[in-house]
């Protein structure tokens, strides 16, 4: 085993782009080691994908069955909660600090970390106070973002890192922490996320130009963390791994899930100062969505009558309904829904629920990801008329979540690394994938 280990979790990265031209140090990685499309589990989006990894075990197991989770308790949605004990399975710390407690590990800015067995994380935690947000990072240990990280890189920018305003400057300055904590900290194992490729995806399509030159950044701040293990002298006893989460499909619309269910009577709703809310207490089923996957959940007398509703919406490919086949998708949990939909591949759901947009509530208008109901891409578009996030379904360019397909490609993306781990014995690496919780399983094993 090498001495340390980083793993690059750079989303939205996809095996046909090494044949790009735009990724030298990711293609150095490559021909130096092995390198594979990687088979995401279901959905595919990056709440469910990083557990599975972090794991190396599936969606029924480890609980995390979306970004967002519906609290059946207290009859509420909440998306990109953090607390690390959602995570119902031992991650890769947990079970190297077990088998060797002097090994040292860090994580930043992966999901559900707040309060993980880590020695450092550092995640994004704004806090939201009565004289307006302050853009705060939760890190391990205390004060380690507050008292070096601001010091030594400035605050991190959470408009960089998410809503009309994203771009690469968030990876930028995570990979600086990254640089930081490599010569600070030494850590034996060190997860860093790259989002910036996530959001010109969503905004202008897999295909793009935007994409292209955000490829090439991501490649040069890999080259950064490579040239920093130089710097110390780690390099030659360093096995880098970079892996992305999902791969992206073209959209063009998308299909309002929850005011589909309120035409058929379905969805309730209450109106509080002339907005208008879920009524979830009264609702006999309602949509959670992510991206091209929605969690349905309803009243147990009126399950066929979903069913058949669901069935007959323009742009629903699949619904799934039987526990048969949520275990077959690995999916089979106490907080998936009671029945999953599956968008057309050229469509995604929206969470919307309201007739006329005066009636939304207000939050529907900001960057707001913990209240809203469902995950709401149009939150990287600033309407200028209005001056708010847009309500254009029709801006988003690409999407995810499906069950990713090894025979079509659909949503396969990418495993690299430097050494040969012998996962990849028989395989290609071009007409096969290799499974993220067989990588998970694997980075278990080689700290363990």
């Amino acid at each position: 085993m090498a001495k340390n280990i980083i793993v690059l979790d750079i989303v939205g990265l996809e095996y046909d782009h090494l044949n790009s031209g735009l990724l030298p140090n990711i293609s150095q990685i490559a021909n130096e080691g092995e390198s594979s499309k990687m088979e995401p589990v279901f959905p595919s989006v990056t709440c469910t994908v990083q557990a599975s990894i972090l794991t190396g075990n599936y969606p029924d197991q480890h609980g995390i069955i979306s970004n967002g989770l519906y609290d059946k308790t207290n009859y509420a949605v909440s998306f990109w909660e953090q607390s690390s004990r959602l995570v119902h399975a031992d991650r890769v710390w947990d079970i190297a600090k077990r088998i060797n407690p002097s090994i040292k590990t860090a994580t930043l800015f992966l999901q559900n970390t707040m309060f993980a067995n880590s020695d450092v994380i550092v995640t994004p935690r704004p806090l939201h106070m009565e004289e307006g947000m302050i853009t705060w990072c939760y890190s391990k240990p205390v004060g380690y973002y507050d008292e070096e990280l601001i010091r030594n890189l400035g605050e991190f920018n959470l408009g960089s890192y998410w809503g009309p305003f994203a771009s690469s400057k968030s990876s930028e300055w995570i990979v600086k922490a990254a640089e930081y904590t490599l010569e600070k900290q030494r850590p034996d194992l060190m997860f860093v996320y790259v989002p910036h490729l996530d959001y010109s995806a969503q905004r202008f399509g897999k295909n793009s130009s935007q994409v292209r030159d955000d490829l090439k950044k991501a490649d040069e701040l890999l080259g950064r963390i490579i040239q920093k293990t130089t710097e110390l002298g780690i390099n030659e006893d360093t096995q880098f791994i970079i892996l992305s989460e999902y791969g992206f499909n073209d959209v063009r619309n998308a299909i309002p899930l929850n005011l589909k269910l309120r035409d058929s009577g379905l969805l309730a709703v209450r109106t509080i100062n002339s907005k208008e809310y879920i009524d979830y207490e009264n609702s006999k089923a309602f949509a959670m969505v992510d991206h091209q996957i929605a969690h349905v959940y309803i009243k147990e007398d009126f399950r066929n009558k979903t069913k058949s509703v669901l069935a007959n919406v323009q742009g629903v490919e699949k619904i799934i309904v039987s526990s048969e086949e949520k275990k077959e998708l690995r999916i089979d949990n106490e907080r998936t829904g009671d029945i999953i939909a599956i968008s057309d591949r050229d469509k995604w759901f929206s969470y919307y629920w309201w007739y006329i947009p005066e009636k939304a509530p207000n939050f529907s208008r900001t960057v707001d990801i913990h209240r809203k109901p469902g995950y709401d891409p149009l939150e990287l578009f600033f309407d200028p008329t209005t001056k708010s996030i847009s309500y254009d379904p029709s801006l988003i360019k690409g999407s995810h979540g499906r069950p990713a397909d090894p025979v079509t490609g659909e949503g396969l993306s990418f495993y690299a690394s430097n050494k040969k781990s012998g996962l990849l014995t028989n395989n290609s690496g071009v007409n096969n994938s290799i499974n993220c919780v067989n990588i998970g399983k694997h980075l278990i094993d080689m700290v363990s």
